[in-house]
C-alpha cells in the first residue's frame, strides 16, 4: 500500500506587530475646543477648578483621570448639559453658552448614563435623532442603516431600546451621536459594556471619522485603550489639569499607566485590615 503525502501546510502569516502611529497635532492651530478658566461647584466641593484647555483639530483627544476628577462635569459643561459658574467655552469659534444653538449644532455627543428614548426601536431612536437634527429623511434612512450595520445593529434594528443590553445601549447611543455627521464628536466612556468585537468596530469608525477631518474628544478609565487610540491626552484630577499634549510628549518613554499613576498619585493601600480576608472562607457562624 502506497504512503500517502501531502505537501507541507504554508507558513502562518507574520502578525503584524506595527503600533498605530498617533497622528501629528497642532496645539498653535486654531482649537475645534477650546476652554478657559472653568469653574463650577457643588456645594463646597469643586468639581472643577480654573480648568484651561485647548484641543487641536482633527485629531482623537483622550480626557483620562480618577474617579471624581472632573472628566465628566467638564464635558457636561462644553456640551451644554451643566452650566460652569465661571469661565468660556467655545466649540469650533462658537460659545457654547452665548450662542448655544449654533455651537450644539456642531456637535455630537455621547453622555455617560443619559436616558434615550428606550420605547423606541434602534432604527425609530436614530431617525428621530436625524430628524432633530434637521436631517432630511432621504439622507437620514441610508446613513441609519450604514451605522447599524457597521456597529452590528441591524438584526436588532426593530427591537424597543429597552430591551437593548447596555453595550447595544453604547452603540446605539453612538450612533445617535453621529448621525448627523457633526464636526466635533465628545464622547463620555464610549467603549465602557461594549465587547471586544464592538469595540474594535468603534475603533475603526473613530478612526476613519477623524481621518475624513472631525475631531473626538473622549473620556475613558481605561489607560491602555486612550494610549493605542488617542493621538493627545490630558490628564485631569481633583479638578485640574496636570499634563497636556500629544500621546507620546505626555508619556515621556513610559506606559501610559505608569505616567498617569505618577502624575496623580498612588494612595498606599494598608491590607492589614483585610487580613481576615481569604482565610476560613465561609459564612459566618451564628
Amino acid at each position: 500500500m502506497e504512503s500517502m503525502t501531502t505537501d507541507p501546510l504554508p507558513p502562518p502569516p507574520e502578525p503584524d506587530n506595527t503600533a498605530r502611529r498617533a497622528r501629528q497635532v497642532d496645539f498653535n492651530a486654531t482649537p475645534a475646543m477650546w476652554l478657559s478658566h472653568l469653574v463650577k461647584a457643588f456645594g463646597a466641593k469643586v468639581a472643577v477648578n480654573d480648568l484651561s484647555m485647548a484641543v487641536p483639530p482633527g485629531c482623537l483627544f483622550g480626557l483620562v483621570g480618577p474617579n471624581g476628577a472632573g472628566k465628566t462635569t467638564t464635558l457636561s459643561m462644553v456640551t451644554g448639559l451643566l452650566r460652569p459658574d465661571q469661565g468660556v467655552i467655545s466649540v469650533l469659534g462658537r460659545n457654547v453658552w452665548t450662542d448655544p444653538a449654533a455651537a450644539k449644532a456642531l456637535m455630537g455627543v455621547l453622555p455617560d448614563g443619559i436616558r434615550l428614548f428606550d420605547r423606541l426601536t434602534g432604527r425609530e431612536m436614530l431617525m428621530l435623532t436625524a430628524q432633530l437634527r434637521g436631517v432630511p429623511a432621504s439622507v437620514a434612512t441610508p446613513r441609519a442603516d450604514a451605522l447599524l450595520e457597521a456597529l452590528a445593529l441591524t438584526a436588532d434594528a426593530t427591537t424597543l431600546v429597552a430591551d437593548y443590553s447596555a453595550g447595544m445601549t453604547k452603540k446605539i447611543g453612538l450612533a445617535c451621536a453621529l448621525v448627523h455627521n457633526p464636526s466635533l464628536v465628545i464622547l463620555d466612556e464610549p467603549f465602557e459594556s461594549v465587547d471586544p468585537v464592538s469595540g474594535e468596530a468603534i475603533r475603526s469608525i473613530l478612526h476613519d471619522y477623524v481621518d475624513r477631518g472631525g475631531t473626538v474628544v473622549m473620556s475613558s478609565h481605561v489607560m491602555e485603550l486612550v494610549e493605542t487610540l488617542c493621538d493627545a491626552v490630558a490628564v485631569i484630577a481633583e479638578g485640574r489639569i496636570l499634563a497636556l499634549g500629544g500621546i507620546d510628549q505626555v508619556k515621556n518613554g513610559e506606559p501610559l499607566q505608569q505616567r498617569f499613576l505618577e502624575l496623580v498619585g498612588v494612595r498606599d493601600v494598608s491590607l492589614g485590615s483585610l487580613s481576615w480576608l481569604g482565610q476560613g472562607v465561609g459564612p459566618v457562624a451564628p
